[in-house]
C-alpha cells in the first residue's frame, strides 16, 4: 500500500513540475512575441528606443521572470547552464558566432527550430529558423536560465553592483 501511495505522489509531483515548466516558458514566449517588429539598435534595451540581441533577451527575462541577466551575450552565456542542442526547450537561450567571436549573438528559442532575436542594424526583432544554413554554421551553443532562486550561479551573476 505504501509503494502505491509513493508512486501516486511521484506522478502528481511530476505533473506539477511539467505544468510549472509550461507556465514559465509560455510566459517567456508570450513576452518575447510582443516585441516583434521593434527596431534593432546597438546597445538598445527598450521597446521605445530599440534592442540589440542581448538587450532583447535581458528585457524579456526581466519582464517575464523578474530576473536581471548580464548585459552582453557572452556574459549571458557564462551565467547560464550549458545544455545540448537536442535538449532545447522554449525559453532557452541560443548563441551564435556572428562577429568572428564565440557567443557574439543571442536569441530565445521558441520551439520547432525557431528563435526570436534582434538581428542587426536596419532590421527588426523577428523570428527565424535556426536550421537554415546561415544559423547552422554559426551556432555556438544552447543555455538554460535557471529559474530556481536557489541557483547561486545566476544569483551571483545578476546581482547589481
Amino acid at each position: 500500500m505504501d509503494g502505491a501511495r509513493t508512486e501516486r505522489n511521484l506522478i502528481a509531483h511530476l505533473q506539477e513540475v511539467r505544468h510549472d515548466v509550461a507556465d514559465r516558458t509560455s510566459e517567456l514566449v508570450t513576452t518575447a512575441m510582443g516585441f516583434i517588429g521593434v527596431p534593432y539598435r546597438r546597445g538598445g534595451n527598450s521597446a521605445e528606443t530599440g534592442f540589440d540581441c542581448s538587450g532583447l533577451v535581458r528585457t524579456i527575462y526581466e519582464q517575464a521572470k523578474g530576473l536581471v541577466l548580464p548585459r552582453r551575450a557572452n556574459e549571458q552565456a557564462a551565467a547560464t547552464e550549458t545544455i545540448e542542442k537536442k535538449d532545447l526547450q522554449p525559453g532557452d537561450l541560443v548563441f551564435f558566432n556572428t562577429m568572428r567571436r564565440a557567443f557574439s549573438h543571442v536569441g530565445i528559442y521558441l520551439g520547432d527550430g525557431k528563435f526570436i532575436h534582434a538581428p542587426r542594424s536596419g532590421a527588426q526583432v523577428r523570428v527565424e529558423d535556426m536550421r537554415t544554413s546561415y544559423w547552422q554554421r554559426r551556432f555556438n551553443g544552447a543555455r538554460r536560465v535557471a529559474l530556481d532562486e536557489a541557483d547561486e550561479t545566476l544569483a551571483a551573476a545578476t546581482r547589481q553592483p
